[in-house]
């Protein structure tokens, strides 16, 4: 192994750093240690290696060390960054050394060094770490099985990315480039396991170290063959097939374990081998000649399985596979007869329908993880999820029959449940079943779209729901409650208005549930209706929720505070979503308490911000306090004024305190009250806050920096006079210069370039412009980028269409202030050539306007300097406007009303932006509704008040045939009566 030395006496303070963090009184300094040691010190990665290998340092040091080493290697090792923090040295030292120090690691520390190997491979593989794949299979031991599993780990680890990847010619090249390195070895491996296992069959643990390699090797056929089959495995995929087949009915009494809840290593093989399964039903049917073999090993596991949750991962994917199959119309004939799906529902669907005494615990003693695995979809691995999808997929072509056949069971268990209702758990099965049958498709945000016609979902709401609702909200039992919500929760869709108007009052009573699970689902089921949308309109109106919304507000307020720490106040995110929904769809009528609403969310705030532990809570408590903002304060001083007294104080707690996962909210609010203002000048509060965020601190985050622009935006926006007499136009510059210096924010430096352009007057510009764009040609020329070219055209023109300083000609003669002509190399170089690249309706709109101004509203355009180029002006405008580009037009009460945060969405690693904070995009040109009118006008009254009329026709004239009919079908949307005469 080869880690270049660095000194011992440094090694030792690391030592002592790294094990002061195990302690909670020193882990803040020394934590603090540790960053400035990684800031000052180019070898700190190394030192961390170092210490890896070291055999006589505590087993907990070592182990932190490799915390430190994975986070300081997904800090800093970034694809885009302007100043690469880690060297090329070091970078390379690392490459060529951190394999061989994994392989010989404990198994704890090469899960995180494989980890930091991932973050790597993910940035330099395989163009700037092409022997990676070979440093990986150099180290397979036929012996050393740690070694190999810790070899292993790591391939999975950075090949699994490609399962969720899309299809691309840079994805297929590294594919092959492992394919090419990798088969061999993988397969090699692969047999000598599986040898292994058969010669060690009593010796447990040989065994289990050798079944955790096979379940590997598993994970590692998935993902080499996720994107498409490779020939290598084409080639041997009898053999794979018929060593998946083996291990899926394998067993071995050694490895039986005790306990019921915790899957086993056999259990998650199986498991895995029905995934890859199921991607070949899915890919590769045709080759997959053993699949009516597989179905009916399949149907086998699953009649044998028990009920204990440690087989729940198995049997909800081995119900995948046979979802899968069902659907494939070649496949018809295994499953065309009424007893095959008479015994698939009774054998497979029914048992795994019923609720467990695991699932009763579950709902008892941690009600939120019940809820997160019943509704989000987090249960895709439990059983009733999974039969639940069986039950779908058989109906795609069985739909009648399977209709007919869980209908009998659905009276059945209804008939039980009506003679005892002791027999409660049978409604509950027969509510689970009537739902997989009524929803033979999939449910999108917005609800069910489609139902089985052969089921009245409504009558059958009417009839088994609607009296358990009606019953006492603590009256009888609570799992049937929940169920009645989540019923009408499901089919909300399919009832009219009036109806949920009739039931909305009894959700509303179930807030007042004692049971966690019912008042949860009822605040679910309330968010989800308010959500709702019929022909592009809300379907609930502030004045039809106007009898509720104080109670709602009320009840759910006092749900959210009963949690007496920060953690458990805020991990029920479901009820803070419709805190925030009740205002969404409230508006203007939340006015009338608005200050009891802001005490709760203060209130809410200041706890939370000693731990902010649910990044989804907290999301939302911000967009409720945005929302407040937008309906109150708009053309409101006074509210305006009272909503700043509420919020100074917690948001003043919040940047002193240095929360860094709500700074970025209110910078986003604090620019929100500060654009409402309407006074001459800045008042006092904004002031004194301008300052401090000019500072280097608040810029080193980049979740901060979004928001900050936005926030410096609004600055010069109100009162660019009080900048430029503060004299702190030129930190702002600073900023600018540091943010398009990052290939990461160079956006941003761009976007409060324009802000500054469009409002610091003209003296003051003057005195800066030159290295402005100095600056930014530099950054042109050393430095270019796709994203950061099409940001410079766009500013360009976004200087241009402002019309301001003197107009186009003020923007020509900036760049040929540095270099004659040099305004016309920008143009042919970048502008006219870039200009069909532009996104966006308001940045095409943009583009075009500048485009007409400079060609009908610039002297020096017209001059002999660039006549040349106006026609090719005229030229590259046209083909703009006639792009076939779907353009949407940003419509903000759109993005408002669809705003439902994603479950993918990144929290606390990057900035999140507050939609009831948002503005529409800076428009410069709002005053000219068509560009295509606008340039014939324009051109009209540039060829009457020229000079030299006949010369701009004369230019007109020399445009390729398809430009000049273009021109003159807006010649006559300017003028109906207009006749071409040109």
């Amino acid at each position: 192994m080869s880690v270049t030395s660095v000194s011992d006496q440094y090694l030792v303070t690391l030592s002592n750093y790294l094990r002061q963090t195990l302690d909670p009184n020193t882990r803040k300094q020394a934590e603090t240690e540790l960053f400035a040691a990684e800031d000052k010190q180019q070898e700190f990665p190394i030192a961390l290696l170092q210490l890896l290998t070291k055999n006589d340092v505590d087993p907990s040091v070592r182990f932190a060390a490799s915390l430190v080493f994975k986070n300081y290697v997904k800090r800093n090792w970034v694809k885009e960054e302007e100043e690469q923090r880690i060297t090329p040295e070091i970078r390379q030292t690392i490459k060529g050394s951190i394999i061989d120090i994994l392989v010989v690691v404990p198994s704890n520390i090469q899960l995180q060094l494989s980890e930091a190997v991932t973050t790597i491979a993910n940035i330099d593989f395989p163009k700037n770490w092409q022997n990676l794949i070979q440093q990986l299979t150099n180290k397979f031991d036929p012996e050393d099985y740690v070694r190999n599993n810790g070899v292993l780990q790591t391939a999975h680890s950075i090949f699994k990315r490609w399962r969720h990847e899309f299809r691309s010619d840079e994805l297929y090249v590294e594919i092959n480039f492992v394919l090419e390195h990798f088969c061999t070895p993988f397969f090699q491996i692969l047999r000598n396991t599986d040898m292994k296992i058969t010669g060690h069959s009593q010796d447990k643990q040989r065994l289990q170290l050798y079944l955790q390699t096979m379940l590997l090797l598993m994970k590692l056929y998935y993902d080499l063959n996720c994107q498409d089959i490779p020939p290598f495995f084409e080639d041997n995929i009898d053999y794979g097939m018929q060593l998946m087949h083996n291990y899926l009915i394998y067993k071995n009494p050694l490895l039986e374990t005790e306990s019921e809840d915790e899957a086993g290593i056999v259990e998650k093989i199986k498991s895995t081998i029905c995934e890859i399964l199921t991607l070949y039903t899915t890919k590769y049917d045709e080759l997959f000649v053993m699949l009516p073999q597989f179905v009916s090993t399949i149907w086998t596991l699953l009649t044998t399985t028990g009920l204990e949750s440690k087989y729940d991962l198995l049997v909800s994917k081995a119900m995948s596979f046979l979802s899968t199959v069902v659907k494939l119309e070649r496949y018809h004939s295994l499953f065309n007869n009424e007893t095959t799906l008479t015994q698939l529902c009774e054998n497979i669907v029914l048992p795994n329908m019923y609720l467990r005494p695991v699932d009763e615990e579950l709902f008892e003693c941690d009600p939120i993880e019940y809820i997160r695995r019943d509704l989000e979809g987090s249960d895709s691995d439990t059983r009733r999820r999974a039969a639940s999808d069986f039950v779908r997929s058989m109906m795609t072509h069985f739909m009648a029959d399977i209709t007919r056949i869980i209908g009998a069971y659905i009276t059945q268990y209804l008939a039980r449940y009506n003679e005892n209702p002791n027999n409660w758990k049978d409604k509950d099965a027969a509510i689970y079943l009537l739902t997989s049958i009524a929803t033979p498709g999939t449910a999108t945000k917005h609800g069910l779209t489609a139902v089985n016609d052969l089921v009245n979902v409504i009558e059958w709401f009417s009839e088994n729901i609607l009296p358990d609702l009606q019953t006492p909200v603590d009256s009888g039992q609570p799992v049937l409650k929940v169920d009645a919500v989540k019923y009408l929760y499901t089919f909300r869709n399919q009832m009219n208005k009036q109806q949920l108007i009739t039931v909305f009052p009894l959700l509303v009573k179930h807030l007042n549930s004692s049971n966690y699970v019912v008042h949860t689902y009822a605040s679910i089921a309330i968010e989800r209706i308010l959500f709702m949308r019929k022909d592009n309109n809300m379907v609930f109106n502030r004045t039809d929720i106007k009898p509720f919304t104080q109670e709602l507000l009320v009840s759910l307020f006092r749900l959210i505070e009963a949690g007496s720490t920060p953690e458990t106040l805020a991990e029920n995110d479901y009820l803070m979503k419709a805190v925030m929904r009740v205002i969404f769809t409230s508006r203007e009528d939340t006015g009338s308490y608005v200050a009891e609403i802001m005490g709760h969310l203060n209130k809410i705030l200041s706890i939370i911000s000693k731990n902010p532990s649910n990044p989804r809570f907290n999301h939302y408590v911000f967009e409720s306090i945005g929302a407040l903002v937008r309906f109150n304060c708009s053309n409101n001083p006074v509210g305006l004024q009272s909503f700043e007294n509420m919020l100074l104080e917690p948001f003043q707690s919040i940047l002193q305190q240095d929360v860094v996962e709500f700074i970025p909210y209110v910078f986003q609010i604090f620019s929100q009250l500060l654009e409402l203002h309407q006074e001459p000048q800045l008042p006092e509060i904004y002031k004194s806050l301008l300052p401090p965020i000019l500072l280097p601190n608040f810029w080193e985050s980049s979740a901060n920096i979004p928001a900050l622009v936005r926030l410096l935006h609004s600055y010069i926006y109100r009162d660019a006079a009080s900048i430029v007499v503060s004299k702190q136009i030129e930190p702002i510059l600073g900023i600018f210069q540091k943010l398009i210096a990052s290939k990461t924010n160079n956006k941003y430096g761009l976007d409060l370039l324009c802000s500054i352009v469009q409002y610091i007057p003209t003296e003051t510009l003057n005195q800066y412009i030159g290295a402005i764009i100095s600056l930014l040609l530099r950054r042109l020329q050393n430095d270019r980028t796709e994203r950061f070219t099409l940001g410079f055209v766009n500013f360009v023109c976004f200087f241009i269409a402002i019309n301001q300083h003197g107009g186009p000609d003020y923007v020509i003669q900036a760049f040929d202030s540095i270099q004659e002509k040099l305004f016309l190399e920008v143009l042919n170089a970048f502008i006219i050539p870039e200009l069909q690249k532009i996104r966006g309706y308001v940045d095409r709109k943009i583009c075009s306007v500048a485009l007409i101004r400079l060609l009908t509203q610039s002297n020096s355009i017209l001059s002999q300097k660039y006549i040349e180029i106006w026609t090719t002006i005229l030229a590259a405008l046209i083909k703009l406007f006639e792009a076939p580009t779907e353009i949407d037009k940003y419509n903000e009460e759109e993005e408002f009303y669809n705003f439902d945060l994603e479950e993918e969405r990144q929290f606390q690693t990057s900035f999140s932006k507050l939609t009831t904070t948002s503005k529409p995009t800076n428009d410069p040109t709002a005053s000219i509704s068509e560009p295509k009118v606008y340039l014939a006008q324009e051109l009209q009254r540039l060829s009457q008040a020229h000079p030299d009329g006949k010369m701009i026709t004369e230019m007109i004239q020399t445009l390729p045939a398809e430009c000049t009919h273009h021109l003159f079908q807006y010649m006559a949307l300017a003028n109906p009566i207009y006749k071409p005469t040109l």
